[in-house]
């Protein structure tokens, strides 16, 4: 297991709201993070990008410039789809990071990343 620090220095700086020294776990379910919502799924058919060292964003901060970044040992597979952003391919760990709501970690196995919606009439993306 790593701590926030080691998690999310080499890529971002941590808030102080944050604790810098807790663990970020490994999970395998699914899992939300603001704008975003991880779940697993089966392995991408199409296939993906190893993900660079310094990381692949997933969502572009809208208002603050806070951005969702994947990192870790994986491959991205984007998916150009209103909601759906992309497959990623865990091999051992990832990490999702993002400087308001700090890390969370995927155990190995396949997730699918997209953007959560609204409560309404039509499909309205969250903003975060």
């Amino acid at each position: 297991m790593r701590t926030l620090e080691q998690v999310m220095a080499p890529h971002c700086e941590i808030p102080a709201h944050l604790a810098a020294d807790g663990d970020v776990s490994l999970c395998s379910g699914m899992q939300r993070q603001g704008d975003v919502l991880v779940r697993p799924t089966r392995p991408s058919k199409k296939p993906g990008v190893q993900i660079p060292a310094a990381g692949v964003a997933v969502v572009r901060g809208e208002n603050g410039g806070n951005t969702h970044l994947l990192v870790g040992d994986g491959s991205w597979a984007p998916i150009d789809d209103l909601l759906v952003l992309g497959v990623v391919d865990v091999r051992s760990e990832c990490y999702l990071l993002h400087p308001e709501h700090g890390g969370q970690g995927l155990a190995p196995g396949s997730y699918v990343i997209s953007r959560q919606r609204e409560m309404a009439d039509e499909i309205r993306r969250v903003s975060d």
